[in-house]
């Protein structure tokens, strides 16, 4: 296991002005009689980035084009009934997100693959990893569940009474499909800078009509809490096979504080991991590509540099 430091965010968390960005294709694929979209930048070895919730491939924007002129391919997905994405009719559990994703890599004729996982493409990089180790060249994930939750009572007061509320039938359909809670202050909140009124609007896109806010609302229905849902808390549970394999490379990325990813969580790694390198990106709670992209970039492009990852 390597563990290293990080450095110093820009004042925006963007990279700096004076960089020449490399042109980023808006392409979309059709998969399982829908569609997924996609940006793509770059050439050379694959790097498939996964968003979770409530975001998109728009999360990626100030990584993947640092990444690709490094001398990767770097393709940013958005899941199924996210960003661009096709919003078919699904109950979009996790399965079905990681469906899509299988069948997407599928379709693209992706090998040699690197995933980058950030919240519950987190989880769905992991598992793909897990399930294809052949395919896969190495997993770097930052702020997703890595352990089912025991008890509600192992949450923080303010965290247990939001994610009882969210997940109440009623109560959380209105919050979340009403009232647009994980765009208007789930989001916002998770980011220590300010988000700009463009960047905004650019992540209230795909949802401005609460029918397509559905998957948002599941996603929380979905965190394996007390063994429910027993799938996710499984799949989750196998994950940590990843972390303690001694063949995959493997790449964590955590802030300070940290949110999903917290102390405790870091020092499991730290303890448990094989082929794991552990790089501290700087401050920052949940959505660490808005506020940490400098760093995150640099830490992917040294480790995918490394001979001896």
């Amino acid at each position: 296991m390597i563990e290293q430091p990080g450095g110093d965010a820009t004042v925006d968390g963007r990279p700096g002005s004076g960089a020449a960005r490399p042109p980023v294709t808006s392409a979309m694929i059709e998969v399982r009689g829908s569609w997924l979209h996609y940006l793509e930048v770059g050439e050379g070895d694959p790097v498939l980035f996964l968003h979770g919730n409530p975001t998109s491939s728009f999360l990626w924007r100030n990584v993947i084009d640092q990444v690709a002129r490094a001398g990767r391919r770097c393709i940013a997905l958005d899941l199924i009934g996210m960003g661009e994405s096709g919003k078919p009719d699904l109950e979009y559990r996790l399965a079905d997100h990681i469906s899509y994703v299988d069948a997407f890599v599928a379709a693209m004729r992706l090998s040699d693959l690197t995933l980058v996982g950030h919240d519950w493409g987190a989880v769905i990089a992991l598992d793909h990893a897990r399930r294809f180790p052949d395919r896969v060249r190495g997993v770097a994930f930052l702020e997703g569940h890595l352990h089912p939750i025991e008890r509600w009572e192992d949450m923080d007061e303010g965290g247990r009474q939001l994610f009882q509320q969210l997940r109440t039938p009623g109560v959380g359909e209105q919050m979340i499909i009403g009232d647009n809670f994980f765009i208007e202050t789930v989001l916002p909140a998770g980011v220590v800078r300010t988000l700009s009124p463009q960047e905004m609007d650019a992540y209230r896109g795909p949802f401005l009509d609460g029918s397509a806010r559905r998957p948002m609302w599941r996603w929380p229905q979905e965190i394996p809490i007390e063994g429910t849902p027993a799938d996710v808390a499984a799949l989750v549970t196998a994950n940590q096979s990843v972390i303690t394999d001694q063949d995959t490379p493997k790449l964590l990325l955590h802030a300070n504080p940290g949110a999903v990813i917290g102390p405790a969580e870091v020092a499991w790694c730290r303890d448990h991991g094989q082929a794991l390198t552990i790089v501290d990106v700087g401050h920052g709670t949940h959505f660490l590509p808005e506020d940490r992209p400098d760093e995150i970039a640099a830490a992917l492009c040294g480790w995918l540099d490394d001979p001896n990852r």
